[in-house]
């Protein structure tokens, strides 16, 4: 069993956490963030160290235990440096560009496509072929990079698509591997 939950959070001098009836705000130089506390799941703050503790022992409350720790502890690390997702375009004649702040793909459709930017996250392009989607929030960044990713997902025998930074793709074999 985990016990991920039971781990302390230490917050840094530049980070500010307030604690209300059910409500955690952590307000950093990068921005703000606000979460409302599960039912069973008490926060205490006591010389810069964040403690999650839960009521009782039932299945549920042990999940959010753990779950609001995490989410808690990345809200912590988000509003000083910001969480990132890099992704990269492959294949010939496929790009992106910014465009004020949205991204506009060509990635191999008859027509160009608009992805607009949310709020609360961040696009730069690194060159022609690499987006960075940053942001506050782990969960958020997360999300848009994999709806960018959505735009044109990797094609399984060339491997031409959106994808991370780093991930392998494993391309199957052709017609002519069969004879």
């Amino acid at each position: 069993m985990s016990k991920i939950g039971y781990k302390e959070i230490s917050v840094p001098q530049s980070t500010t956490v307030t604690i209300t009836d059910r409500a955690v705000t952590v307000k950093g130089s990068k921005g703000e963030l606000a979460f409302a506390i599960p039912p069973g799941i008490s926060v205490e703050q006591t010389d810069g160290i964040l403690r999650v503790r839960r009521a009782n022992e039932r299945k549920e409350t042990k999940a959010l235990h753990g779950l609001f720790r995490s989410i808690l502890a990345n809200a912590v690390r988000g509003v000083e440096s910001p969480w990132e997702k890099r992704l990269q375009i492959v294949g010939t004649g496929f790009n992106v560009k910014m465009e004020g702040e949205n991204l506009v793909f060509k990635v191999g459709y008859s027509h160009l496509v608009t992805f607009q930017k949310p709020p609360g996250v961040v696009f730069k392009t690194d060159g022609p072929n690499k987006i960075i989607v940053s942001g506050i929030d782990k969960q958020l960044v997360g999300e848009i990079a994999h709806r960018i990713k959505c735009i044109r997902k990797p094609d399984a025998y060339k491997g031409k698509g959106i994808r991370y930074e780093g991930e392998e793709i494993k391309l199957k074999p052709g017609k002519k591997a069969k004879a």
